[in-house]
């Protein structure tokens, strides 16, 4: 457990914290929601007493910034957390110091995804107010793993997480508030639980900073631990397959399948990033970026993150559906199709208008603002 003093005295309210994950550093998908919101809400006054499952990420000093108190948790092995009835992303995070230290809290609890909502298993009834972030429609998302995965076993155990995580997100009924990432998600969830949900952004660095000198690549980036961002990989290398146009594959894992595509084509190449900084980077100087998801699942943070920090973007339907940023992208959803606007865009300067209508559209993501709508919520 680490802890900060010397807060400030005109704190009036206070805020448990369930993630998932360690939020520090903030580099990829959900724990960019969650390092983003804790800091906004600290920065609006509101103490935060942090609660997360460390498995590999390490004890992050730099939270300390940010909240009260930082508790870290140890998740449960695969196996024994597999064999029950409870999603395995929920089971593993069971921890009884957990659950004592939330059973005795004096004031509201923000549980981060699904992940993190075992506590309600055992709770019949809860003293507090309650809030749940919704990152995902789980059981799609892990239904939408299972089809991109094509080995067996993952196959088979992402299409049984799916089932069970859309009976567990029955739980959701117990808590006060359903806070939405995206208008899909919005959608989805007021027609189960109804008024109790709200749309708040995702929170993100939506800072624009300088783009670098524009340079004759085009940029594909993402985890390629995850089977649909190989996937996605494979079909940007296939699209530029027999023509002119070089890409680069940037990511922190070298997926063996898409290294060995990259080392086949001599206008492609793969670059393994190391830190944060030689992403940015590199979105800096593309002209155009490939985005593509192979499933529904709400808003990308790698599709905001490159709307500030890069040029043009040439996305499928299903990564920009129902995010409201449709406007600031190509669609592409074809091989052809994408070729020939890889043809058009690459030769094509980024106006400085097209920056200035991405700042104004991105307004809905300040992160003070978002995070005063979720301080309106406590009492």
């Amino acid at each position: 457990m680490n802890s900060t003093t010397n807060k400030s005295t005109n704190q009036t309210k206070a805020l448990h914290v369930v993630s998932f994950d360690v939020p520090y550093p903030p580099n990829y998908g959900g724990v960019i929601d969650v390092f983003y919101k804790i800091k906004a809400l600290s920065e609006l006054g509101i103490k935060i007493y942090l609660h997360t499952f460390e498995y590999g990420r390490g004890e992050q000093i730099e939270l300390e910034k940010y909240c009260e108190e930082v508790f870290y948790y140890p998740r449960k092995s695969f196996w024994k957390s597999f064999l029950s009835s409870t999603p395995f992303i929920v089971k593993s995070r069971e921890h009884h110091l957990l659950e004592k230290r939330l059973d005795e809290a004096k004031f509201p609890i923000l549980f981060e995804g699904l992940h993190s909502v075992s506590f309600f298993k055992n709770q019949s009834k809860v003293d507090v107010q309650t809030l749940v972030r919704m990152h995902n429609i789980e059981h799609d998302y892990y239904h939408g793993l299972a089809e991109s995965e094509r080995n067996l076993f993952k196959k088979i155990f992402f299409k049984l997480e799916a089932f069970k995580l859309k009976k567990h997100q029955e739980v959701l009924s117990r808590c006060n508030h359903i806070l939405t990432i995206s208008p899909l998600e919005q959608n989805y969830f007021s027609e189960l639980f109804g008024t109790k949900c709200r749309y708040i952004p995702v929170f993100s660095d939506t800072h624009f900073s300088d783009l670098k000198p524009q340079k004759d690549f085009v940029l594909w980036h993402g985890d390629l631990r995850v089977s649909d961002n190989v996937k996605s990989a494979l079909w940007a290398i296939e699209i530029v397959k027999n023509t002119n146009h070089k890409l680069i594959i940037a990511s922190n894992t070298k997926e063996e399948e898409v290294f060995r595509a990259c080392k086949q084509l001599n206008n492609v190449t793969f670059n393994d990033l190391n830190t944060e900084c030689e992403l940015d980077s590199l979105m800096a100087s593309a002209n155009v970026n490939l985005l593509f998801t192979f499933q529904v699942t709400g808003i990308k943070l790698k599709l905001l993150n490159t709307l500030v920090k890069s040029r043009f973007i040439i996305a499928n339907e299903k990564i920009i559906k129902q995010t409201g940023l449709e406007a600031l992208c190509i669609e592409g959803n074809t091989t052809l199709e994408i070729k020939k606007q890889l043809d058009f865009y690459m030769s094509l300067p980024f106006s400085d208008e097209e920056r200035i209508a991405r700042k104004e559209a991105l307004k809905i993501f300040d992160t003070k603002t978002n995070a005063q709508k979720i301080m309106d919520l406590l009492c």
